[in-house]
C-alpha cells in the first residue's frame, strides 16, 4: 500500500460506483427489425453449440446467453449495459433511492474497494467506517480482481445478514476486520442548510426519483427560516446524475417558464426532443406539479452552482441550462462530459436493456459529451491549490466513448497526467505523514463553497491561477 495507492486515493472521483447515467424509462417495443447479418448469426449459432458439446464441463444455456447479451452491449460504449434479473432489481432499487447493503458510496482504486463516504445512519456509518478505507476482502473473498458490479453484489444481500469486511486504512496504515449487519439503505440525495444569516445551501448528490420532492421541501424549509434570502448556492459537486426528469425540473424550479432546458437527438424520432420547464416535461403525474409550492422569489434569488469533475450527466444539464440562460454563476472544476442519455427498455418483468439512444445539448446548442461544463469561475479545492487536476478522470479517458464534437487525440494529456503522478508518487513516498483529506462539503472549512458565498456577497474571490480549459480529445478504440 504505497505511494502509488496514495496518490490514487487523492483523485477526485468521475462517477461514483452505482451512479446513474442521465436516463429516459421507456416500455416501448420494437415491432419490426432490422435485416439481420445471417452468416454473423450462424456463426454465433456455432459457437454455442460447440461449447455446450465440447467445453470441458457443462455449461448453462441461459447463463451462455446472458453473457452473450452482455458483451454485445459492453462493446459499445461505457454506459449501455444489459441487466439480468439481480442487477436489474438492485438499479430498480438505486433509482428509487433504497437498496439492502451495507451503506457506502464508493468507487474503485488500484482493483480495490474506496469508500467514498458512508451513507449517513447506515450500518457502515455507525460500525465506523470512514472516507478513503479501502475493503481487500468481502467475506472471504479478495477485492481484487472483481468488477464495480461484483464487488457491489458480494456487499449487498438479505436484510439482517452479515458481511465481514477487511479494511486498510491508510490514515493508520492498520488492517482490521469488520462484521456489518446488511439492512435496508434509503438514500438522502438533497442536504440544505443556512450556511449563515441570508445565505443557503442546498446539496444535490444524485437524480433519484424522490430528489424533486425533497428538493422543493428543503428549499421551502430554507425560506421558511428567512423569506428575504439573499443567495443560495447551488451544490452539484460530485453528483454523478441520475433521472433525466429530475434534472429538467431542478433547472425549472429556477428557470422561467418554458425556457428550454435541455435538447436531445439520437437516431429514432423519440430520441429527438426539446425538454421545457414546464410541469409537462418534468412532473410523473398530469396533476401533481411538485415545484408548485416553490416560493417565487427562487425566480430570481442570486444562484451560484458550484461543480467540480465529479458532475456527470444530468447535473451537466442543470448547470449547462442556467449558465446558457445566464441564471447562474458556474463556480469550480470543468465537469465529467458524459453528454449521453441512457434509455431503459424492460426485456421482460425481470430483465432490461440500458441503451444510450441519444446526445443532450444545452440550451444554446453545446454538446457537453467528451468535454463537459467550463464554469465561469474556476476554484481549486484548497486554498493552497489543486495539485491533483492533472489526474482527474473524465469522460474522455473512458474505453469507448462517445466521440465529442471536434475531438481530437492530445497525446500530450497523457504524458502530463503519468508526469504528475510519477511527482506525486515520489513526493508521498517521502512524507511521514497522510496526506490531509479534504473538508466535508457545506463545513466551514470548504474553500469553494466560501468563495461562492463570496461571489454572492460581491467580495473578492480567490480564483484558480493554474486551473485552464481541458480540449475534448479521442481515444483509440
Amino acid at each position: 500500500m504505497g505511494a502509488k495507492l496514495k496518490v490514487a486515493g487523492l483523485l477526485a472521483v468521475g462517477a461514483l460506483t452505482g451512479a446513474l447515467a442521465t436516463m429516459q424509462l421507456s416500455a416501448v417495443a420494437r415491432s419490426s427489425l432490422a435485416p439481420l447479418p445471417l452468416e454473423e448469426l450462424q456463426q454465433l449459432a456455432a459457437v454455442f453449440g460447440m461449447i455446450k458439446t465440447d467445453y470441458v464441463e457443462p455449461v448453462d444455456e441461459k447463463k451462455l446467453i446472458s453473457d452473450a447479451i452482455s458483451g454485445m452491449v459492453s462493446g459499445l460504449d461505457p454506459h449501455s449495459q444489459y441487466f439480468d434479473k439481480k442487477s436489474f432489481k438492485e438499479f430498480r432499487e438505486s433509482t428509487g433511492g433504497k437498496f439492502v447493503g451495507i451503506g457506502i458510496e464508493m468507487t474503485m482504486e488500484d482493483g480495490l474497494v474506496k469508500v467514498v463516504s458512508p451513507i449517513e445512519g447506515s450500518p457502515a456509518f455507525r460500525i465506523g467506517l470512514k472516507t478513503g478505507d479501502l475493503i481487500t476482502r468481502i467475506d472471504e473473498t479478495p477485492v481484487k480482481g472483481m468488477t464495480v458490479d461484483q464487488a457491489v453484489k458480494r456487499m449487498r444481500g438479505e436484510p439482517n445478514t452479515k458481511v465481514v469486511l477487511t479494511v486498510f486504512r491508510k490514515a493508520e496504515s492498520r488492517t482490521f476486520p469488520v462484521t456489518i449487519v446488511r439492512e435496508e439503505i434509503r438514500m438522502q440525495s438533497v442536504r440544505a442548510k443556512m450556511v449563515e444569516p441570508g445565505y443557503g445551501w442546498v446539496r444535490v448528490s444524485q437524480f433519484q426519483d424522490r430528489t424533486v420532492d425533497d428538493f422543493a421541501r428543503k428549499v421551502g424549509e430554507l425560506y421558511q427560516q428567512d423569506p428575504n434570502l439573499k443567495g443560495l448556492v447551488l451544490d452539484l459537486r460530485n453528483d454523478p446524475g441520475g433521472l433525466l426528469d429530475g434534472a429538467v425540473a431542478l433547472a425549472a424550479a429556477f428557470l422561467p417558464a418554458d425556457a428550454i432546458v435541455v435538447t436531445t437527438n439520437g437516431q429514432i424520432a423519440e430520441s429527438r426532443a426539446t425538454f421545457r420547464a414546464s410541469p409537462e416535461f418534468y412532473a410523473r403525474r398530469a396533476s401533481s406539479d411538485p415545484l408548485r409550492k416553490l416560493p417565487p422569489a427562487l425566480k430570481t434569488v442570486p444562484l451560484v452552482v458550484l461543480v467540480n469533475e465529479g458532475s456527470a450527466s444530468a447535473s451537466e444539464i442543470v448547470a449547462g441550462a442556467l449558465q446558457d440562460h445566464k441564471r447562474a454563476t458556474l463556480m469550480g472544476a470543468q465537469t465529467f462530459g458524459k453528454g449521453s442519455v441512457q434509455t431503459v427498455r424492460p426485456l421482460s418483468a425481470e430483465t432490461a436493456l440500458k441503451i444510450t439512444t441519444a446526445r443532450y445539448y444545452t440550451p444554446s446548442g453545446r454538446s457537453i459529451q467528451a468535454r463537459g461544463i467550463v464554469p465561469d469561475v474556476f476554484l481549486d479545492e484548497t486554498a493552497e491549490g489543486d495539485v491533483f487536476a492533472a489526474l482527474r478522470t473524465r469522460e474522455a479517458d473512458l474505453d469507448k466513448h462517445l466521440q465529442g464534437a471536434d475531438e481530437t487525440k492530445d497525446p500530450a494529456r497523457e504524458k502530463a497526467r503519468e508526469e504528475a503522478r510519477t511527482k506525486l508518487e515520489e513526493q508521498l513516498a517521502k512524507s511521514k505523514e497522510p496526506p490531509k483529506p479534504l473538508p466535508e462539503f457545506g463545513s466551514p472549512e470548504d474553500f469553494p463553497l466560501q468563495q461562492a458565498l463570496n461571489q454572492l456577497r460581491g467580495l473578492p474571490v480567490m480564483a484558480s491561477k493554474t486551473a485552464v480549459e481541458r480540449k475534448a480529445e479521442a481515444t483509440t478504440k
